[in-house]
This record gives C-alpha cells, structure tokens and sequence, in this order.
C-alpha cells in the first residue's frame, strides 16, 4: 500500500497558536519545552544563552564580539588568499549570527563597521583578490542600507564612519 508523503508532512504552527498555546501551559512544562528545544539545535541553545545572559547588557554584549573579531582578525592568513577568504567569511558568519540574536541594526552596523576597519588595518592585499576586494564591498553596500533604517542622529555618525573606511 502507498501512502502519499503529502499526509505526512506535519502542519507548522503560527507564532501566534504557539504562543497563546504556551500562554496555557504551567510553567513547568515551558520549561520541559524549552530544554527539549535547546537540546536539539545549537543555534536555540545560542540563541537562549543570549536572551537570558547577555541581553540585559547589548552594548557589553557588542564589545565582547569586537574582542572577538579582533581576536579571529590576528588568525587570519595575509600570504594565502584563499584560506584568508574563508576565515574572514567565518567571521562575517559569526557576526551575523550574533546580530540575528541582538535583533539590533545598531548593533549590526557597529559590528560590520568594526570588521571592515580592521579588515583594512590588517593590510591585506585586496588589489590582488576579487574576492576580498567583493567581499569588502558587499559588506560596505549592506552598512550603507542598514544606516538608511537608523535614527537620523546615528544615521550622521554612522556615515561619517563609513566615510572614512571609503576614503582608506
């Protein structure tokens, strides 16, 4: 007998079903829940050591990821193009990820601000590598869209920033 997958495949919840469906459990099971959550998904787990951490403090939370761009910036490669392609797309990985749990522009236009400035103050030699020279563009176009969703304030200081990692 064949049993077609269509039956199979299991319907996803709205946000909002699951949320007034959590809203009804004792707290006890939310808790149970959110173990079994987190032990399945490295991510969640990264994502729930944030909220309950580090979120009471983003600017500390902020600081500790430049640390560690800068920590990650002194590991990659200035003789091998190739290998030091991959490890600055390791770090632009991490700060991605962190700025999806900040749910911050702010946070995410410093972080790549940050990148960028010591992805130049490192030397590397991007008149010779397409790649390196696009991925330092990609990451500028996208700063230069974040700033646009910022208060006007941050927008000038942001931009005066942008400005001088242009001009170098």
């Amino acid at each position: 007998m064949h049993i077609p997958v269509r039956n199979l495949i299991m319907r996803t919840a709205s946000v909002i079903d699951i949320k007034n469906e959590l809203i009804s459990l004792p707290p006890k099971e939310v808790l149970e829940l959110c173990l079994r959550l987190i032990k399945y998904k490295k991510e969640n787990k990264e994502l729930l050591t944030y909220l309950l951490f580090e979120a009471h403090d983003p600017s500390g939370f902020t600081i500790s990821i430049k640390h560690e761009i800068d920590e990650s910036m002194e590991d990659v490669p200035t003789n091998n193009l190739y290998h030091a392609k991959k490890a600055l797309r390791k770090i632009l990985k991490t700060i991605s990820k962190h700025s999806k749990h900040m749910a911050s522009k702010q946070a995410e236009v410093e972080l790549l601000l940050h990148f960028c400035k010591t992805m130049l103050q490192k030397k590397l030699p991007l008149r010779r590598s397409v790649a390196l020279t696009n991925l330092l563009a990609s990451q500028l176009k996208k700063i230069k869209a974040l700033i646009l969703l910022l208060h006007e304030d941050l927008r000038f200081d942001y931009s005066k920033q942008l400005e001088e990692i242009i001009s170098q």
